[in-house]
């Protein structure tokens, strides 16, 4: 049983797949999640070495998360490295999160993005979605929308229950982390853009994003509103030394 897995869900990504595959499972064994591709993403990315579980309908890459999240649980692993199968994300700087979960003990660790290095729209929407998320939560959040991220097992335990399925989820695992007492870290990563098309839906992922934010900032107003005040001071500290750290 593996004490570390990469999870990688994937939705018609026959193009980039193997190539992750292979550089991913120089340093851990891979978990690919076919969430309902129509190519041969499946196929390519067990050829490459690969597990694989499939999703029969595409259900969103929250979906896909926690379905791998699931496998990784039953099979005992200590913590899932998860990135996507697109190629934005470089599988040789998995060695990065793993120093950081083993030496600050870290539940979630965030790969940090340079926002310089995006083209122009995507650094639009990801600065707009930092400042966002960052008055939602009430303290600077360096990138709150990188898919490139380590889990401890109690971590992927506690997201386990959350409804969103969509790229909204990594959004909302954030404010778990941190209204939950979790320990946050962060790692600076490449950041890679070769033109790929994106997945992503822009307006219905605004409106989701938008929604998430919301309830983000509700929830952190109930926690700061509660006479018992659940760890946080130690939180913002916490929130405030990765910050630190990363830039």
């Amino acid at each position: 049983m593996p004490a570390y897995l990469a999870v990688i869900p994937a939705y018609n990504e026959s193009q980039h797949i193997t190539q992750v595959v292979k550089l991913a499972q120089r340093y851990v064994p891979v978990l690919v999640v076919d969430d309902g591709s129509a190519d041969d993403t499946a196929r390519l990315a067990a050829s490459a070495g690969a597990q694989v579980l499939r999703q029969g309908l595409n259900q969103g890459k929250g979906a896909a998360l926690r379905a791998g999240f699931r496998r990784a649980l039953d099979l005992g692993c200590e913590a899932v490295i998860a990135l996507d199968g697109d190629g934005q994300h470089d599988p040789q700087e998995i060695e990065k999160f793993l120093q950081a979960f083993r030496e600050q003990r870290a539940d979630l660790v965030i790969g940090q993005r340079n926002f310089d290095r995006m083209p122009p729209s995507r650094r639009l929407a990801n600065t707009l979605g930092r400042g966002l998320f960052s008055w939602a939560m009430g303290r600077p959040i360096p990138d709150n929308q990188s898919g490139y991220r380590l889990l401890s097992r109690r971590f992927m335990q506690a997201v386990l229950d959350s409804s969103e399925s969509g790229f909204e989820f990594e959004v909302e695992m954030l404010a778990t982390c941190l209204a939950g007492g979790y320990t946050l870290a962060w790692t600076p990563i490449r950041t890679i853009y070769s033109g790929e098309a994106s997945h992503i839906q822009p307006w219905q992922h605004i409106v989701n994003f938008v929604r998430v934010a919301w309830k983000t900032k509700k929830r952190m107003r109930a926690i700061a509103a509660s006479p018992r005040r659940p760890r946080l001071p130690a939180i913002l500290r916490q929130a405030q030394d990765a910050y630190r750290q990363a830039r």
